[in-house]
């Protein structure tokens, strides 16, 4: 089949669909992760080993809600970057760092759960904060070098390119396209399938392990069963359509710089950026590891939710229908 018939890729697709979600993710990642980190920051002399990963995964998530204004003004200008090439180069940069992180300090958690509870008195005593500490400086240089070559990628198109816009590539032009889908090929590998098996790895064992040892604490498998499914949410959500329809999509591209021309490039581009929203919504997803991993914020809901209720009860109706609301809300705030 040759590019004359080939089928119109719809791009207009993403200037439609990113901006609402850019603007989503900013507002709700913004207050929640800003909120987590302020609630860690109060209690860092009882920062214990677990909640030093979950402040680094904040820290990665505002690094990239920094910059997601710029992609919204991108896309809102139809796809006209006018920030130059350094700052489009780290803009991509910052959310490669920040999905790479997010999946390296998530299964940094998934480590230390698994080893707390199958492994207890071998650990006890021998991992400290400090260890925490080396080993979340060690997430960040591996992240940096797996994200580094991708900057050196082209990024933008300094010539006319359809209708005189000057793009801002989140992957790169098609003339590297080859090169660059067998670099994302190992990217994958290294910096989401392997971390993915040992997150899988470590959970499936926990989950067999308190399945058959009736003396565990109830509330440790409760609260290692909502980790698990927090876990699930993210990888199925934001990690695993990504990296599936990146590489398609890439592959997709070749085919069609080689002269062949697939009839599923349509769909597996549309599908590639509903990915890339789904991508970015991780970090108003990670929030969620402090609502369970760290036991004050709950209460605080509650002490928040307590605080503004009655200024609701005072200025709204005081009849009877109110209070299974507020009974409701109660209920649905439950610390772990």
């Amino acid at each position: 089949m040759n590019k004359s018939s080939c089928p119109r890729v719809s791009f207009d697709f993403t200037g439609r669909f990113l901006p609402p979600v850019y603007i989503i993710v900013f507002i709700v990642g913004l207050v929640a992760n800003g909120w987590g980190l302020k609630s860690l920051l109060q209690k860092w002399k009882k920062l214990g080993n677990i909640n030093v990963f979950v402040f680094n995964l904040g820290l990665a998530d505002i690094l990239y809600l920094l910059t997601v204004p710029f992609l919204v003004v991108y896309y809102f200008m139809k796809s006209k970057w006018i920030f130059g090439d350094a700052f489009c180069k780290i803009t991509r940069f910052c959310f490669n760092l920040n999905l790479y992180g997010s999946i390296g300090f998530l299964t940094c958690i998934s480590v230390y759960r698994y080893l707390a509870i199958v492994h207890p008195m071998r650990v006890m005593g021998r991992i400290t904060v400090t260890h925490s500490v080396i080993i979340s400086v060690m997430v960040w240089l591996l992240v940096s070098v797996q994200s580094l070559p991708d900057m050196f990628y082209t990024k933008r198109y300094s010539k006319p390119y359809r209708n005189n816009t000057e793009k801002c590539f989140d992957t790169t032009d098609n003339i590297y396209v080859e090169s660059y889908l067998k670099y994302t090929l190992g990217w994958t590998l290294t910096g989401f399938c392997i971390p993915f098996l040992i997150t899988l790895g470590c959970y499936g064992h926990v989950i067999v392990v308190l399945c058959r040892t009736n003396t565990t604490d109830k509330v440790l498998k409760q609260r290692s069963l909502k980790l698990l499914f927090i876990l699930i949410l993210l990888f199925s959500v934001c990690y695993i359509p990504y990296h599936a329809f990146k590489n398609f999509n890439l592959m997709a591209r070749v085919l069609t710089s080689q002269g062949l021309c697939p009839e599923w490039s349509n769909g597996v581009y549309i599908a590639h950026q509903i990915s890339r929203g789904l991508a970015c919504l991780n970090s108003a997803l990670n929030p969620l590891v402090y609502l369970h991993g760290h036991e004050d914020i709950p209460a605080q809901l509650r002490q928040l939710l307590q605080q503004v209720r009655p200024r609701f009860s005072r200025s709204g109706p005081t009849n009877s229908s109110s209070v299974p609301m507020a009974q409701i809300a109660d209920g649905g705030l439950t610390q772990d």
